[in-house]
């Protein structure tokens, strides 16, 4: 084990024009630019390495041996947080919700081949997940090992931190930003970039992980000595739920897809590019303005999605 925590992403990433899609969705060719925190680097990239950075450095700081987190079967940051581990040299346990499945696809095959362990938990809400997840540490620590718990989805003041750096980051490459669009799953990712940028220029599109998605958001946000006035955030894309692709994130996947070759996944940034059809559609977002879609990653799961074989349509 190394005392000593590894870069795990390269900075800055890209942040790239995407004019055919904002010809597409009414907006000039210059307005939209999509920043590309997928191609980050560890373990098929996405937002959540940007937190790994502060929370496995904490783990590694405090002599963890061991890491343990959770979250849904294909969960972009327990593949993430594997990845981060096995770069470190520590052991990863990851606590996922449901059932082992016959055959691991998409970010549960590379769950396994980073060599994390997985406790399967059943169908369990998020605070019973929690739960399991202490008694799992317990379990560790009674067995010897020097246990660090990584907060679902990596959201805790700490986790936020990364995305606090990217808005910075974010400004140094386009300081004229207008807006910058984000899914919120546990509410990290947004509260780091309103801590940056501040709350009116970060839309928010709810994925439907958590109940109360604005609280999460605003009270991380004052965890971290910000304040929490005047949030943005759609929730009209979570649709039959977390885990169920709608239409409108169908649409906006194949629409992204056909006009600028980057490819969104079902939960994630197939909703916040939802949302953001959805928001120039109603005036949200207009033309004129300078806007990002922050592609936060999950490809992986696009390959493991129920619902992935719907998105070939026709074509």
């Amino acid at each position: 084990m190394t005392s000593t925590a590894p870069r795990l992403g390269s900075y800055p990433t890209p942040l790239e024009p995407a004019p055919r899609l904002a010809a597409a969705l009414g907006l000039h060719p210059g307005d939209l630019w999509i920043k590309r925190d997928d191609l980050i680097g560890l373990g098929g990239g996405g937002n959540k390495v940007r937190k790994l950075e502060h929370t496995l450095a904490a783990a590694l700081a405090d002599g963890a041996g061991v890491v343990i987190t959770s979250g849904a079967a294909q969960s972009n940051h327990a593949r993430l947080t594997a990845a981060a581990a096995a770069r470190a040299g520590l052991r990863a346990v990851l606590v996922l919700t449901g059932q082992a499945p016959a055959v691991p696809v998409g970010n549960l095959l590379l769950d396994h081949l980073f060599g994390a362990e997985i406790v399967w938990a059943g169908d369990l809400a998020p605070a019973a997940l929690g739960e399991r997840v202490a008694q799992e540490a317990e379990r560790l620590r009674a067995a010897g090992d020097t246990v660090a718990v990584i907060p679902f989805g990596g959201s805790s003041p700490l986790g936020a931190l990364g995305y606090a750096e990217a808005g910075t980051e974010l400004l140094g490459q386009e300081p004229e930003l207008d807006r910058v669009v984000v899914a919120v799953g546990s509410g990290g990712t947004m509260a780091g970039l309103v801590h940056a940028l501040g709350a009116a220029r970060v839309l928010g599109v709810d994925v439907g992980a958590l109940a109360d998605p604005v609280a999460a958001v605003a009270g991380l946000l004052h965890a971290m000595g910000g304040a929490a006035d005047g949030l943005v955030m759609r929730r009209d894309q979570v649709g039959e739920g977390y885990a169920v692709v709608t239409p409108a994130v169908r649409e906006a996947i194949s629409l992204t897809a056909r006009t600028e070759g980057v490819v969104l996944d079902p939960v994630y940034t197939g909703r916040a590019a939802a949302g953001l059809v959805a928001a120039v559609a109603d005036g949200t977002v207009r033309a004129g303005e300078r806007t990002v879609l922050l592609h936060t990653g999950g490809l992986p799961g696009l390959f493991g999605h129920t619902d992935a074989a719907s998105l070939a349509g026709d074509g």
